[in-house]
């Protein structure tokens, strides 16, 4: 049955019936001259139930009545000839045939939503509004540059920029409160796609003074009394795993996390740091702190670009992507990213 479901999968006809004032389109599945077909209604009251695992909660999210949408999911089963859902009482499990026909069906349903989308801006300027969600040390240095060429290039489109911690703006995610986001780690989370977008190094900072070191080993770190992030912040993990990783732990005077607050306190002797370069670069300049670098091979620290794969993306969403990937190899081309790498190490981004 697998294989029948991906020869009726891969066949995809689509007719574009154009009216006065609109288009619609209308996708009909072949299976192969079998004569059973089915539209997108069918897949996407399939894809709700199967997300919600049970027919009553899809319902309420679908606006169809209980009754009606049992009714559809049978005629789906008896139309390609195999059950796709296992009825139990706490609710319902996809079959093997189902868990395909979701990867296949999600995939069909959001190539047709972006189609739609893509038709009816054809030709004129893209539009639309993109939800964006940034950590805030990010946001400092990418916000203004993108929104700025997304103006320029892209004048109908909105970026609107949410900035929170990693935790907040994944569940942000989840909940497609944001089209796309940048993280300091993989979100972890079925239905998106997480890309490297670039590394940024990590660096030592303690108060101004002349005998101050270029460089410095974690272990003659963990002699000094330090202020950072609580635990549960991405950047206090990353340091506490790396100390862990040659069997000692961090001298921890304070616990604070915000940026600004952590310097402010190592300028005012309460102990050393470790920063992201560019989150010190102003007071490494202006001498108010001293930066060193992490002996072992130095720490660094990764940023991933997080985008949806489970439901449609628009085109304004897509141009918004490649714009921001963009901006960001500028940025690190032009040092204003400092101490941040491409993935390959190079300054071209792919």
């Amino acid at each position: 049955m697998s294989g029948f479901l991906s020869l009726f999968l891969d066949k995809v006809l689509v007719v574009l019936a154009f009216r006065k004032y609109m288009f619609s389109i209308i996708p009909i599945y072949n299976l192969y001259g079998t004569g059973r077909m089915l539209d997108t209604r069918q897949l996407r009251y399939f894809l709700e139930i199967a997300k919600q695992g049970s027919i009553t909660a899809a319902s309420v999210t679908l606006g169809v009545a209980q009754p009606a949408l049992s009714l559809h999911l049978r005629k789906l089963e008896d139309q390609l000839g195999t059950p796709l859902m296992h009825r139990q009482r706490s609710g319902v499990i996809p079959t093997e045939a189902g868990l395909l026909l979701i990867e296949r069906g999600r995939r069909i349903v959001d190539e047709m939503s972006r189609t739609i989308d893509d038709i009816s801006t054809l030709g004129s300027d893209p539009s639309g509004i993109v939800r964006i969600g940034l950590p805030g040390t990010i946001s400092a240095i990418v916000s203004l540059p993108l929104i700025t060429a997304a103006h320029k290039r892209y004048p109908r489109i909105t970026i609107n920029i949410a900035e929170a911690m990693s935790g907040f703006i994944s569940t942000w995610a989840a909940e497609d409160r944001v089209d796309l986001c940048i993280l300091y780690r993989d979100i972890g989370l079925p239905g998106f796609r997480s890309e490297l977008l670039l590394e940024e190094n990590l660096v030592v900072l303690s108060q101004a003074r002349i005998d101050a070191a270029e460089h410095v080993s974690l272990k003659k770190l963990s002699k000094q009394m330090m202020v950072l992030p609580s635990k549960g912040h991405g950047l206090r993990d990353l340091i506490d795993k790396e100390f862990q990783a040659i069997g000692i732990n961090a001298s921890v005077a304070l616990e604070i996390d915000s940026y600004a607050n952590i310097k402010s306190l190592v300028a005012n002797g309460f102990g050393a740091s470790i920063l992201p370069a560019h989150a010190v670069r102003d007071e490494r300049d202006t001498g108010t702190l001293f930066v060193s670098q992490i002996e072992e091979g130095g720490l660094r620290r990764q940023v991933h670009l997080i985008t949806p794969t489970r439901r449609p993306v628009t085109r304004a969403q897509l141009l918004v992507t490649e714009l921001l990937r963009e901006v960001v190899s500028d940025l690190i081309n032009t040092e204003t990213w400092s101490g941040a790498k491409l993935p390959d190490g190079s300054i071209k981004f792919p």
